[in-house]
């Protein structure tokens, strides 16, 4: 390798624009990876696997390496002898930063399938090291983002059944994570507290968005036609639209 390479060139090829600094681009050898331009370089990470292209201790992720420990433990019956050292809380958290700049940009590009596998990804770590974490405060140090990891997986889920043209699934889907959010055990702490309202009100928001702009069914269309006929007093039309949702109701009771 050329230690001496200079990147100018290829930062002046992609100018530093805030509103078009992310691509996804494919390789030479077939991979797909996400770059950024930063104003003074470039980043990169990989779209499969970790993110930075590592396999720590020879598996594909930090979290992959302690959930074999921990497998290994449940088959020797040692399993509640099984905790993760504040070292190696530190290296799921370092890793687990990894991929939350993955999926933050993936989000961007709206890549939501994506999206969802890394947030489920980070989701499980959450869940990992607060069993099992030796340290309290390592157990309790991921809790404050959680708010933010759920409405994150929960967008990118409603988005792809927005898609599918399914959205009576993305409401249910934004709903739970209401719930989710709102039944969270409170903590004292700034972060998360900043972290709960601001992931409520995006959902909320996304939630009304979503009802406003889904297809009319066709008893709502009638609905709304009866309303404005009774309004403008059009009363043979309005009575036409109750026959017409009458019999759309005795057909469905069938």
């Amino acid at each position: 390798m050329n230690r001496n390479l200079d990147l100018k060139p290829w930062m002046d090829e992609w100018p530093h624009d805030p509103d078009k600094n992310i691509r996804l681009i494919r390789c030479s050898d077939g991979r797909t990876v996400i770059q950024v331009r930063q104003p003074v370089g470039i980043e990169q990470y990989e779209t499969e696997g970790r993110p930075d292209g590592t396999r720590p201790h020879g598996a594909d992720s930090a979290l992959d390496y302690q959930l074999a420990r921990w497998q290994q433990a449940k088959t020797e019956g040692t399993e509640d002898a099984f905790r993760l050292s504040e070292d190696e809380c530190a290296e799921l958290f370092n890793e687990g930063v990894l991929y939350y700049f993955r999926y933050f940009y993936l989000f961007q590009l709206e890549e939501w399938e994506l999206t969802v596998r890394d947030t489920t990804r980070n989701m499980r770590l959450f869940d990992f090291v607060s069993r099992h974490a030796e340290r309290e405060e390592d157990r309790t140090h991921l809790e404050q983002w959680r708010p933010y990891i759920i409405r994150m997986n929960a967008v990118a889920r409603a988005m792809l059944a927005v898609d599918d043209q399914d959205h009576g699934q993305a409401r249910e889907i934004l709903q739970a994570a209401i719930a989710q959010v709102e039944g969270l055990e409170k903590i004292d702490n700034q972060t998360f507290q900043f972290e709960a309202e601001r992931s409520l009100a995006a959902l909320r928001e996304l939630l009304e968005q979503i009802e406003s702009n889904r297809p009319l069914s066709e008893r709502e269309r009638l609905e709304r036609a009866l309303k404005a006929a009774v309004d403008e007093e059009q009363f043979e039309r309005a009575a036409e639209l109750r026959d017409k949702i009458r019999d759309l109701d005795h057909m469905r009771q069938r």
